[in-house]
């Protein structure tokens, strides 16, 4: 089964939570955004094994969580605690909230899975109260098209299109689909939706990185950036 994260999620949050990508970028570029969420409702969609609502809530936020993997919100449940408001739900169809029930939504890596956008932004401009955030964190379609062009000696940028990838865990190897667009697909999409546009970023890796995980090819960048994945704060109108 394709994207399966009830079959590997174990070993997934062991291999990469506090790797370069999750520990030292991802994560710390949607904190810097987020800024001080004190006081803030918050509501994770695709929350994985919770690092993020953990921190959130470290840091004053009431925070919520949501997964369409019963392991990954299992393995959430075990990091936040049993009263942790955390359910299995699907970004694909309706969301088990109410209208503006949230002052921020967080979706790090998970638009990325699918080919649709259109319901799923909708659901979370319903979820967030007029004036809240949406920050988001996808594959840079530059990434992903200088790797299609080292494959095949093409460009796709353009198009809206699918490509697998295989993840391996010791013995076990998982399956993967994403969908990439061209960034002015994106915003298109936002705006459609009822967002506006407020920061696009493209991070660098955290500065307290160790030093034996900042690959070679950043070791002498002064600025430790590089493409990899692209975040968005987007306002609800």
């Amino acid at each position: 089964m394709v994207n399966d994260y009830d079959s590997f999620g174990e070993a997934y949050v062991a291999a990469n939570e506090h790797g370069l990508i999750n520990g030292y970028y991802t994560r710390p570029a949607i904190m810097d955004l987020a800024g001080d969420v004190a006081g803030r409702r918050i509501l994770e969609a695709g929350c994985g094994a919770g690092p993020i609502s953990a921190m959130l809530r470290d840091r004053g936020a009431t925070v919520a969580g949501f997964d369409s993997s019963a392991k990954m919100v299992e393995l959430a449940r075990k990091r936040l605690g049993p009263d942790a408001d955390l359910r299995i739900a699907d970004l694909g169809g309706p969301l088990p909230y109410p209208d503006g029930a949230f002052d921020d939504v967080i979706a790090a890596l998970v638009l990325h899975y699918l080919e649709d956008w259109t319901g799923p932004l909708a659901e979370l401009r319903r979820v967030l109260r007029p004036g809240g955030r949406l920050i988001v964190a996808v594959d840079h379609p530059f990434a992903v098209d200088f790797l299609h062009f080292q494959k095949t000696g093409e460009s796709a940028y353009f198009g809206v299109r699918s490509h697998d990838e295989e993840w391996t865990f010791g013995d076990h190897t998982a399956p993967m689909t994403f969908w990439t667009r061209p960034l002015h697909v994106m915003t298109d999409a936002f705006t459609a939706a009822g967002f506006r546009i407020n920061v696009i970023s493209e991070p660098p890796i955290a500065p307290d990185t160790p030093r034996e995980l900042i690959p070679d090819f950043l070791e002498d960048r002064p600025e430790k950036a590089f493409l990899c994945f692209l975040f968005f704060v987007l306002e609800a109108r």
